[in-house]
């Protein structure tokens, strides 16, 4: 038997088509999950159904995130809150409502706050009845079948209408959820893709490859400022320190220098065991003197500072440090797919390249952490220095090089 409250309003006959059509047209042109859920929410609350919280909940394939969940409520703006890899956060994620249900098999579950349910197991539940939720439900939407199945999205709509959610109203959202899920697993998919392609090969590169340039061959000829970082003497420290030791602290300088190189504009190519190759594009080379060749020469000068600050965080630990050389170059190359048929490498190649990889070995030679080459040193509006002419390995001729002054 349903109160006085719950057939207070009953949703309208033509309520859920019209709410499953502008959530299906909402998918198709837009990528914001955030306005998913608001929309949704605002259009649930205007035909009736007392909705007081939503939230979407999708798993993430990021380094950094494991979840990302989008909310909506009535008295307070929509939010977003993202649950992050690292020690203790798996013990909050196994405290969850979403993994319960994950643990279960469960794909639904409803929570009747005002009897208190569940607020003695969850903190979520806890905290929505405290400021008065009386009613929660969470539906779990996977996509595919059997092995190939993955959780895609996590759906949860609570009120704080006392008596909680009529059949009806449960009935309605039970006929929506289909619909919302496939459409926010559609914008977290085209998400997820970007971001993992990003991760992986940096968003410049990401962008194209989405773009469609996934042939052997499909690329450009490109000027570039090329940067070109190798940490000394990581191989005779990996030979005596244990390997998931060394790992940790590779990734500790690879994160100082790719920080510093990226919050410049660079984008990182490719990491070459104890080296990283990025680059700086420049559309105009005929600007002189150049800002992207001083974005690149700053981002090698925090990149060595950022180094040397690791260095000597991990002396007070009695940790070994590894020091780090810049060779800056400049020049035209190819960026572009490369490879076997079946399994590329967008990256950049070409003599440039080369020279630039060739010209670090001089940063022992002469005493710096950065080195340059004329064409760079020609463009940078930073005073520098010939600092002698030097054989390249492999490459013909003898090459001025510089440094700062």
């Amino acid at each position: 038997m349903l109160d006085a409250a719950q057939n207070a309003a009953r949703p309208c006959a033509g309520t859920t088509d019209d709410l499953i059509d502008w959530v299906l047209r909402h998918a198709t042109v837009h990528d914001d999950l955030g306005t998913l859920v608001t929309g949704v929410s605002e259009r649930l609350v205007a035909a009736g159904l007392p909705i007081w919280r939503a939230s979407l909940d999708l798993p993430t394939i990021d380094p950094i995130f494991r979840a990302v969940s989008h909310r909506w409520r009535r008295d307070r703006p929509a939010s977003v809150e993202v649950l992050p890899h690292g020690p203790g956060k798996d013990a909050v994620f196994q405290g969850s409502v979403i993994y319960h249900l994950l643990s279960s098999g469960l794909e639904a579950r409803r929570w009747r706050l005002e009897r208190g349910e569940g607020v003695a197991e969850f903190d979520l539940l806890r905290t929505l009845r405290e400021e008065g939720g009386t009613d929660y439900l969470l539906r779990l939407v996977g996509f595919g079948d059997g092995r190939s199945r993955v959780m895609g999205v996590a759906l949860s709509i609570a009120t704080d209408r006392s008596g909680g959610f009529a059949r009806e109203e449960i009935a309605l959202i039970n006929r929506l959820i289909p619909a919302l899920g496939l459409a926010a697993y559609r914008i977290s998919a085209a998400r997820t893709a970007a971001d993992a392609l990003s991760v992986y090969l940096g968003p410049r590169t990401a962008q194209r490859v989405l773009a469609g340039e996934i042939r052997r061959g499909d690329g450009e000829t490109i000027a570039a400022a090329i940067f070109f970082a190798d940490l000394k003497r990581f191989t005779s420290l990996s030979e005596r320190e244990d390997a998931l030791r060394v790992v940790g602290w590779l990734n500790e300088h690879f994160e100082a220098v790719g920080d510093a190189v990226t919050q410049r504009g660079g984008e990182i190519l490719k990491f070459l065991g104890d080296g990283l190759l990025a680059v700086f594009p420049i559309a105009d080379i005929d600007r002189r003197p150049c800002p992207i060749c001083e974005d690149a020469l700053r981002a090698a000068e925090e990149a060595v500072a950022a180094n040397c600050a690791l260095n000597e965080s991990r002396a007070t630990r009695r940790e070994p440090g590894l020091e780090l050389d810049v060779a800056l170059h400049f020049g035209e190359v190819v960026y572009g797919n490369v490879g076997a048929s079946r399994r590329l490498d967008f990256t950049v190649i070409g003599r440039a390249v080369n020279e630039a990889c060739r010209m670090e070995a001089i940063c022992d030679q002469v005493g710096r952490n950065i080195v340059l080459s004329e064409a760079f040193a020609r463009r940078c509006p930073v005073a520098t220095i010939e600092i002698g002419t030097f054989a390249l390995r492999g490459i013909a001729g003898d090459r001025s090089i510089y440094a700062l002054r």
